[in-house]
């Protein structure tokens, strides 16, 4: 049978070290996040929309700006104008800050009916400016400084508004954006018109005469809720088969059944598992929503663009993997220190293999999570959060079943020798993805610093060795002067890359492109995204494809996301994507995007281009 004795101290050495490398990462990243000394004043106006506040299409964004709250950004003052008995309208005069503008097509004013309905009125405007919009690929006309829209109100038809005393009230939407690169969430604003007396009167929160329970701030979702949350279950589920989790959870479940435990604790140890991963997952989206908040152009796998993070998640794995393989054994007072940490009945320990699972399923994104993922940074926060929560859920679920469903666990293969074997062989993925991790480095940085951070490994292996060897103090000494060694190799260098069949992309050759009437196929990728590169692989790398690229003209254009990269953030943004991989093709004669699924098949793509 296992040494349960051994096994336990092996978990300890998996602790002791994630402990070290977590805090280290989370330095790095705050050092990373308190760089940016801006401060965006619109904190109230989020409350009032579901949408996330992105950079301008239109400019890069400056994060050493300051930007006006909403409302003292775009003014508006409206009064009644009663033309004739046939002619009545609404006309805004808006006040726009100077480097401000407002889109025109985002303009829409409604009268709310009593049964929370609404009909948009028709809208005249003033002549605006035209600027090219990245979303779309395409100008679209903006206004800066001032301007007037008239909204002209139905004095026939079903929608009519009669002359009354009681006060009609009306919708105003609007977006806008600043040059200096941020887009402001959608605005509602709510006017109450008086007909028969051609009052006009801005208020805070519409009161009309419904039945109970319509909520006329509540919008058509955009998105089925409950389908998203099924997909992000999936989602999460899936990542257990990934190679850098399920030697985690494989060797989590292999200790439980070890330990033999009763229905109890081993209830008990399934929930802490399953919290530290849920707590984890809503931790890394908090973090994310604030960042995005202020005003960064961040999205999910966002800690993978620090070349720091993957050198540490390396050296991490490593650890890991040499646990895993029987060589560390921590004892002694680092054994008692690890008891400490992981509590006496070890349910701590259980915890901390949760957060363990979350980082290191990092660099994965399971099929279904693109969606899930895209749709959770365009909801309110507590929306996202209970996606994100899901994931983590989907992700425990697995080891719920095993510990709650009686017989479940009983019915695995018993103790013994062979978990030991077992347990050396699961160190062979965790290597593979430290190879992996080297190769994401190195396409981030320089092929030189992927040999550095390698040679980092080398010094861990070699301090994992000497404290087998020695139990002296020069012993210790020297292994403490080894790992303070092979983290100092952690640094950054800066990247190059060489194009080949395809282009970069980037916002102004998309839209010469889009003017000369090019069909164009867009790849948003990043080195550190599974799926991305066995799409790659297998979709996009044959022969086929490159005919077919030539044959149709096509121009291929890659949008690299291994590193942060504002310009294509807003495109996955523009798409209701959070994350990569997304990919889109825009046919010559001018419409618009054709989104193809994250899973690609040659066939897939050879159809698109209208050649299957």
């Amino acid at each position: 049978m296992i040494d349960k004795y051994h096994l336990n101290n092996r978990y300890r050495a998996v602790f002791l070290g994630f402990s070290l490398i977590a805090v280290l990462a989370f330095s790095v990243n705050t050092a990373s996040a308190s760089t940016d000394k801006s401060s965006l004043l619109i904190q109230s106006e989020l409350k009032q929309s579901s949408a996330t506040i992105s950079p301008s299409p239109n400019t890069f964004f400056d994060q050493s700006a300051r930007f006006l709250p909403v409302e003292q950004a775009y003014q508006v003052s409206v009064f009644f104008e009663n033309q004739s008995d046939n002619h009545q309208r609404l006309v805004f005069d808006w006040y726009i800050a100077p480097g401000y503008y407002l889109y025109k097509y985002r303009f829409k004013v409604s009268p709310l009916q009593t049964d929370g309905s609404s009909s948009p009125l028709t809208l005249e405007h003033q002549p605006g400016k035209f600027i090219y919009d990245d979303f779309y690929g395409k100008e679209l006309e903006v206004f800066y400084n001032a301007t007037k829209v008239y909204a002209s109100l139905p004095v026939a038809g079903p929608h009519k508004l009669g002359k009354s005393d009681s006060p009609v009230i009306f919708s105003v939407s609007s977006q806008g954006c600043a040059d200096a690169g941020l887009c402001y969430p959608p605005r509602t604003q709510y006017i109450s018109v008086n007909m028969g007396s051609g009052t006009v009167a801005l208020i805070d929160t519409p009161v009309l005469d419904v039945d109970e329970g319509t909520d006329v701030h509540s919008a058509t979702p955009a998105y089925n809720i409950v389908m998203i949350l099924l997909l992000a279950l999936a989602g999460g589920m899936l990542l257990n088969l990934m190679p850098c989790v399920f030697p985690v959870l494989s060797i989590k479940v292999m200790a439980t059944t070890a330990a033999h435990l009763g229905n109890h604790n081993k209830h008990l140890h399934s929930l802490a598992y399953s919290g530290g991963i849920i707590l984890s997952f809503v931790a890394i989206a908090a973090l994310m929503l604030v960042l995005r908040s202020s005003g960064q152009a961040i999205g999910w796998g966002f800690q993978l663009q620090s070349s720091v993070f993957i050198a540490l998640l390396a050296y991490l794995l490593f650890i890991i993997a040499q646990s895993f393989s029987g060589q560390l054994n921590i004892g002694g007072k680092w054994m008692n220190m690890g008891q400490n940490f992981t509590g006496n009945s070890s349910v701590g320990g259980s915890f901390m293999t949760g957060v363990l699972a979350t980082v290191v399923a990092s660099p994965c994104t399971a099929p279904f999570m693109g969606t899930a993922l895209g749709v959770a940074l365009t909801q309110p926060a507590g929306v996202s959060l209970a996606i994100f929560a899901t994931l983590g859920l989907g992700m425990a679920l697995p080891f719920l079943a095993l510990s709650w469903i009686p017989g479940l666990m009983e019915k695995l293969p018993a103790p013994g020798p062979w978990m030991q074997t077992f347990s050396q062989l699961l160190a062979f993925p965790l290597y593979a993805t430290v190879i992996w991790l080297l190769w994401v480095l190195g396409r981030q940085t320089s092929i030189d610093h992927a040999i550095v951070v390698s040679l980092g490994i080398l010094l861990l292996a070699f301090a994992i060795w000497l404290h087998r060897k020695t139990s002296t103090y020069l012993g210790k000494g020297a292994l403490v002067l080894i790992v303070v060694s092979a983290l100092s190799f952690v640094t950054t260098t800066d990247s190059s890359e060489q194009e080949k069949l395809w282009q970069a992309y980037n916002p102004e050759l998309f839209k010469q492109l889009r003017n000369d009437d090019k069909a164009i196929f867009i790849n948003l990728t990043a080195d550190w995204c599974i799926t991305c590169l066995a799409n790659e692989k297998w979709a996009l790398n044959s022969e086929a494809f490159r005919s077919a690229l030539k044959s149709r003209d096509i121009v291929y254009l890659k949008g690299d996301w291994t590193n942060d990269n504002a310009a294509i953030t807003r495109l996955l943004n523009a798409h209701g994507r959070s994350g990569v991989p997304l990919y889109l093709f825009y046919d010559a004669d001018g419409g618009p995007a054709k989104i193809l699924p994250q899973l690609l098949t040659e066939n897939i793509v050879l159809r698109t281009f209208g050649i299957k």
